[in-house]
């Protein structure tokens, strides 16, 4: 399948954003694995004529963590404890000073043809391969690289894109929190810890090549 060609807008409304944190020390069966959604965020996509990505910058804003879901603890997540959590997270992010995190991608690597995972240069953005579907596969998927800027400072980020349906696909990575600055949240003396690595995945769902007449290329909402 290959995706729709032009600029695709992102955002709540065809995709989300989850983090997930781990708890660590010796208390760790006090507290709870974190799912955390942003729930205010938006992307620029562009598709080439060809069908491969040639641009994507997303903007999340960190203000908008919500607790979704809390595995584990002694006792399950009230409305308070979601939003006592969120407050914390802010606080630990910085947010006041730097209520935006961002994300721009620098080069797009297709995965290696029959691995269904991405293979550093085994194919041009701009080959057939490296667009979702153009090995015959349906979508293999591939590697995003770009910077992430997250509490003021920038480090290099690569996600690991997969499809996980038709029109839909999954993106995932992992953060060090002390890469950018972050102190990992930590309770009880220290006895109860956020893990430094923080999952994000993120979901999204885009329009197929089909959907236009030939030629009809331009913004998609």
């Amino acid at each position: 399948m290959a995706i729709l060609a032009g600029r695709h807008r992102l955002g709540t409304d065809r995709g989300r954003i989850l983090l997930t944190t781990a708890r660590d020390g010796l208390a760790a069966q006090a507290g709870h694995d974190l799912t955390i959604e942003a729930a205010t965020w938006s992307g620029d996509l562009e598709v080439g004529a060809d069908s491969a990505p040639v641009r994507l910058e997303v903007r999340i804003d960190m203000s908008s963590l919500v607790v979704r879901e809390g595995s584990g603890g002694l006792k399950p997540l009230s409305d308070r404890d979601r939003r006592e959590i969120a407050s914390t997270a802010r606080k630990v992010l910085g947010v006041q000073r730097h209520p935006d995190a961002t994300f721009s991608a620098t080069a797009f690597e297709p995965a290696s043809p029959g691995s269904g995972s991405a293979s550093p240069g085994s194919a041009s953005p701009d080959s057939a391969s490296a667009r979702p579907g153009g090995d015959g596969s349906g979508g293999a998927g591939g590697v995003i690289t770009g910077t992430l800027t997250l509490a003021g400072r920038s480090r290099p980020l690569r996600l690991a894109v997969r499809p996980s349906g038709p029109d839909r696909y999954v993106a995932t990575a992992s953060v060090t929190q002390s890469d950018y600055g972050i102190k990992p949240y930590s309770g009880f003396l220290g006895a109860l810890k956020v893990r430094d690595a923080v999952g994000i995945q993120v979901e999204v769902s885009l329009p197929p090549a089909a959907a236009p007449a030939a030629g009809n290329q331009g913004v998609v909402t």
